[in-house]
């Protein structure tokens, strides 16, 4: 565990700020550990609009499972990410925050950039990620490393992708990406304190798919591919 993770799990954070976009309510937050302070992203479950498809005060668990799954991967894409009872507000996801420059999204990438998506896309898949907005990936400034952030409405047991990177539609998934697959019984029981055992029967089934197809899929007909508003 490196400081940042220690200081996330154990330390003791306070409100800085409150971010106004977005639906749900999130802060950010100052965590003291071992006279320390690391910037971190705060969603407290009671700050959560219900929605109508997805079981309430559960969103901020989800974003925990999404960093476990990206992990689990290999992927290393979601910032750590944790649960917390003692927040402020309550029980919440507490995760890293990474510094980048917000007017960089999907829609401004340049093709380089766009041929590094492949990651995110496939951990979409699996995630079942209803709202992959062109803003919900970026580069870190510092190390122009590829992260991806807010998977509060992931792991749905029906399918619910939505998202704006269709670029690699139809192509073969390679086989690094679905290497870690064929241990898919093995790690998704890391996921079992954040998601139902149907959430998590439905990522094991979504796994065979992929693993059997070995393509990214194309925009399925007859339902809504595209989230809104897209960044």
């Amino acid at each position: 565990m490196n400081p940042i993770q220690a200081a996330l799990t154990h330390g003791e954070y306070n409100l800085k700020g409150q971010f106004m976009l977005g639906s749900n309510y999130t802060f950010l937050v100052d965590v003291e550990y071992e006279n320390k302070i690391y910037p971190a992203v705060y969603k407290p479950s009671q700050g959560e609009q219900p929605l109508w498809d997805f079981p309430e005060n559960t969103l901020s668990l989800r974003e925990v499972a999404a960093y476990q799954l990206s992990e689990a991967l290999g992927l290393h894409i979601v910032p750590f990410t944790v649960y917390r009872h003692d927040g402020p507000y309550g029980a919440g996801s507490l995760q890293e925050y990474i510094e980048y420059d917000l007017e960089r999204h999907y829609f401004n990438f340049t093709e380089t950039e766009k041929e590094q998506l492949r990651p995110v896309v496939f951990f979409d898949l699996l995630a079942n990620n209803a709202d992959r907005k062109g803003g919900h990936i970026f580069f870190e400034e510092a190390t122009h490393k590829l992260y991806a952030i807010d998977h509060g409405v992931c792991f749905h047991t029906e399918t619910k992708l939505r998202t704006v990177i269709w670029d690699f539609a139809g192509e073969e998934i390679s086989d690094t990406l679905l290497a870690p697959l064929t241990q898919a019984e093995a790690w998704s029981a890391n996921l079992q304190p954040y998601l139902s055992p149907g959430e998590i029967a439905a990522l094991l089934r979504r796994a065979e798919r992929l693993c059997a197809n070995k393509t990214f899929p194309r925009p399925m007909q007859g339902r809504r591919a595209y989230p809104y508003p897209p960044i």
